[in-house]
């Protein structure tokens, strides 16, 4: 609890380290993501720029690699706790797999160390070298056992540079997710290399419109994939509201009902199956995944409800972004129509499930 208000758990916010090795001098050329720190002019540092293959690629603020810059923030905006998980362009799958694990490891091991530093504060979600599911499957080890992280954060899907991209119905894939729930972990899952971005030159349409298919392309596979019949333990959320699924959810089923040839050659259930629903004794069961609550739009959110069950919808803010909420949690607080129950499980209640915690961090 906050100054008497209901506790906050942030499940989606990202976090860089102050700084890192030069990869592409080490590793040679490649989408390798620079830092180049900006300060004012009283000599202190005020922000970052990042760049890819010597491009400007984004500013951000301190807050993105200072810890205690983002600490006030979460004591301004009432925020309990965040759960940290790297910048997805970090991701790097496209990279060799031993170029891949460094990164990782370098990525992980400052998020553990944020973590350890404020036990109370931050949990850790790690990030995975996934073109390579033997080195995958090592790192989560190591993150869970030895890093004490809840668990990972990984693509919308595994872009493999000049190999073919896995969807998340790959074997591959699947070989990590039955890594993750052996080990009790969950899986945060967050589009980053979106389909159609070079013809979405303009207006931001990679974010506005790209992130939120590349959600629903993700949920998709995992559904038609049949990896919730699979891997029944696997705890897995999406971003960002579950993208553009929720939206389309009445056409994904229609195409499912009228093409099986196409979709159900994988899994013969309908994908409403997995989604919140009233089992035979007439009692209501939340879905099988979980999202978050970012959608921006009060209306929106309620659609979320009525699909998932406010059970399977946790807080995300994407904190420290433009496109986050500001005020996390501000928009849940202010729908009068909620219970009191419901915006505590929206606030808090369900990260604490998807994390697997029994309670907050002490």
């Amino acid at each position: 609890m906050c100054n008497g208000s209901p506790a906050k758990i942030d499940l989606h916010t990202h976090i860089l380290p102050p700084d890192w090795p030069d990869l592409a001098d080490r590793f040679g050329e490649g989408k390798w993501l620079s830092m180049q720190k900006e300060h004012a002019q009283d000599g202190s540092c005020c922000g970052a720029a990042l760049y890819c293959e010597g491009k400007h690629f984004r500013d951000v603020k301190l807050n993105c690699f200072d810890h205690a810059i983002r600490l006030e923030d979460m004591d301004s905006t009432g925020v309990t706790v965040q759960a940290l998980s790297t910048v997805p362009v970090m991701f790097s799958y496209w990279s060799k797999k031993e170029h891949g694990l460094y990164l990782a490891k370098i990525l992980n091991d400052h998020i553990a160390e944020v973590c350890r530093a404020h036990p109370t504060r931050f949990v850790g979600l790690g990030t995975l070298p996934m073109q390579c599911p033997e080195f995958a499957a090592k790192e989560l080890e190591r993150c869970v056992n030895e890093l004490g992280m809840r668990g990972v954060q990984i693509g919308s899907h595994i872009d493999r540079g000049d190999s073919p991209d896995w969807n998340l119905n790959e074997p591959e894939v699947m070989a990590v997710f039955e890594a993750a729930a052996d080990l009790g972990a969950c899986v945060f899952v967050h589009p980053w290399d979106m389909m159609g971005s070079d013809q979405m030159r303009k207006y931001w349409l990679p974010w506005l419109v790209g992130m939120p298919a590349e959600t629903s392309r993700a949920m998709c596979s995992v559904i038609f994939g049949g990896v919730l019949d699979k891997i029944p333990n696997l705890r897995i959320a999406f971003a960002h509201g579950g993208g553009s699924f929720p939206g389309t959810i009445g056409r994904i089923e229609h195409g499912f009902n009228v093409r099986p040839d196409l979709c159900a050659i994988d899994n013969p259930n309908n994908p409403r199956d997995y989604l919140a629903h009233t089992d035979a004794n007439s009692n209501a069961q939340p879905a099988k995944v979980y999202v978050d609550s970012l959608v921006h739009d009060p209306s929106a959110l309620d659609h979320l409800i009525g699909i998932f069950g406010a059970e399977r919808i946790a807080l995300g803010s994407d904190y420290p972004f433009p496109l986050g909420e500001h005020v996390p949690g501000a928009m849940i607080q202010a729908m009068d129509h909620l219970s009191t129950q419901t915006k505590h499980r929206l606030l808090a209640g369900t990260a604490l499930e998807f994390l697997g915690m029994s309670g907050l961090p002490s």
